[in-house]
């Protein structure tokens, strides 16, 4: 039989471990029950934030006009989509409502979510850009302007909660993008070289990774950061390099390699960044989202995803071999779109339809597409194919 200093001893050290244990178990961010989504970012995650800071009225942009919304909202919802976008499906996951565009929209609640993500942004400021002889006349709302103009509203965000500022950002998913591909696209279309833009990827990289930890030290704990798409696949690029060499092209998909090439550059280095950003912040969940390789396979096995065979169309445009004339776009007088949305991948020639957002958002919420995976344990066996009984 043990002594009373070894009974003694053996307790401290089973305190002293078990402690120890929960030490090193609270290093690894835990399961958290969002009550919010804070989103940056550009089109991709746009809820209505362009239209509204349109100015001009005798042109409206063209996500004011159908068939843009007609397939989820029966309406122009301001998204530049057929429907519902990836946020969207987030939202619906999470049980939240669908994120209210900060711009137009100061008088709705923005107690569970608010964004500034708006059609045209870069994750580099305007005069940057502009220094460098690149042109983007369609917003000035860049990634700083949009955390400037967050930081500036939060501290009323707050004072309308019941909760103080870093509990509402430690509550919130922080949807950071997608943000960084409009960087991109101005260049490209007004014929900079591939190596004028590869020199744009640090920068890109560098103001994505400065508005992340400038939230992180607001209170944010939880990110989820996109990567860029595959480019090479897009109709609007396909339809800009038309006159490229067949052997540029992937043989099985049709995608222009060195496009996608580029694009998985520009990925692999916010992955890097995103880990070392991890390192120092071992308290916080930086998520990546790989929108590329959750949307490549779209391409690779169109019927296995409900696609058409031909996957590199768009669904509303007109003209050449990928429906699709600069100019002569979705939303424009006389362009038609297709009956089935859901077949197509690409909505417009830029951006995706509601189907293609449904798949990404599935890959995202339940894998294997985010890295590290989202632990859903403290919320049950939620599933993005989850009938919801909002919004229909």
């Amino acid at each position: 039989m043990a002594s009373p200093l070894k009974k003694l001893i053996l307790s401290f050290l089973l305190i002293f471990s078990s402690s120890t244990f929960n030490v090193a178990s609270s290093d690894q961010p835990p399961c958290r029950r969002f009550k919010s989504i804070i989103s940056f970012g550009d089109s991709i995650a746009d809820t209505g934030n362009y239209i509204h800071l349109s100015s001009d009225v005798n042109h409206p942009p063209q996500a004011a006009f159908l068939p843009y919304g007609e397939t989820f909202f029966r309406s122009p919802s301001g998204r530049y989509s057929d429907g519902r976008l990836i946020i969207d499906f987030i939202a619906e996951f999470l049980g939240l409502p669908y994120v209210p565009p900060y711009f137009g929209s100061q008088n709705v609640s923005f107690e569970k979510g608010i964004n500034f993500a708006v059609y045209g942004a870069t994750a580099l400021d305007r005069a940057f850009l502009l220094a460098k002889g690149i042109e983007s006349d369609f917003t000035n709302v860049s990634l700083s302007v949009q955390l400037n103009i967050f930081k500036q509203i939060l501290p009323n965000l707050c004072a309308s909660s019941s909760r103080d500022c870093r509990e509402i950002l430690e509550d919130s998913l922080i949807l950071m993008g997608e943000i960084g591909g409009n960087d991109y696209n101005y260049p490209f279309f007004e014929g900079k070289s591939i190596n004028e833009l590869k020199d744009l990827v640090p920068l890109v990289i560098k103001a994505i990774s400065s508005a992340i930890v400038d939230l992180i030290d607001l209170g944010g704990k939880t990110f989820l950061v996109p990567g860029n798409f595959p480019l090479g696949c897009s109709p609007a690029y396909l339809t800009l390099f038309k006159t490229v060499e067949e052997e540029e092209h992937d043989p099985f998909t049709g995608c222009i390699t060195w496009l996608n090439e580029f694009g998985q550059h520009h990925n692999e280095q916010l992955k890097t960044e995103l880990k070392r950003l991890q390192k120092l912040y071992p308290h916080v969940n930086i998520i990546y989202a790989d929108y590329y390789n959750s949307m490549y396979p779209f391409f690779q096995e169109p019927a296995r995803y409900g696609f058409k065979n031909r996957p590199l169309g768009a669904c509303c445009g007109v003209g050449g071999n990928y429906n699709f004339t600069i100019n002569e776009e979705c939303g424009y007088e006389g362009v038609s779109y297709c009956q089935n949305p859901s077949e197509y991948v690409n909505w417009d020639g830029y951006h995706l339809t509601e189907a293609t957002h449904q798949k990404i958002a599935h890959g995202l919420l339940n894998g294997p597409y985010a890295t590290p995976a989202f632990d859903w344990s403290c919320i049950g066996s939620a599933s993005v194919d989850t009938e919801y009984s909002f919004g229909s």
